[in-house]
């Protein structure tokens, strides 16, 4: 799960489910799900972000990292 998220990202998902789940217990089903539920979605999407954005960035790196060899070469 490490290679995945960070351990910022998982202590923010652990919290966020944590509170989540006190939240069921002590409203209930009621209306105020749906808000409880809302939040804790858009938390999960925000640490999806970050993983895809992080994806994104990596291969970015590789693809410069490869160009800037191929500058070296012709320099030489």
């Amino acid at each position: 799960m490490k290679r995945f998220m960070d351990t910022g990202s998982m202590l923010v998902a652990a919290v966020t489910l944590v509170l989540f789940i006190a939240a069921l217990f002590a409203k209930g089903l009621s209306h105020d799900l749906f808000l409880e539920a809302g939040i804790f979605l858009v938390s999960v999407k925000i640490i999806l972000m970050n993983y895809r954005n992080h994806v994104a960035v990596t291969a970015l790196h590789e693809k410069l990292d490869k160009v800037l060899a191929a500058l070296a070469e012709q320099d030489k």
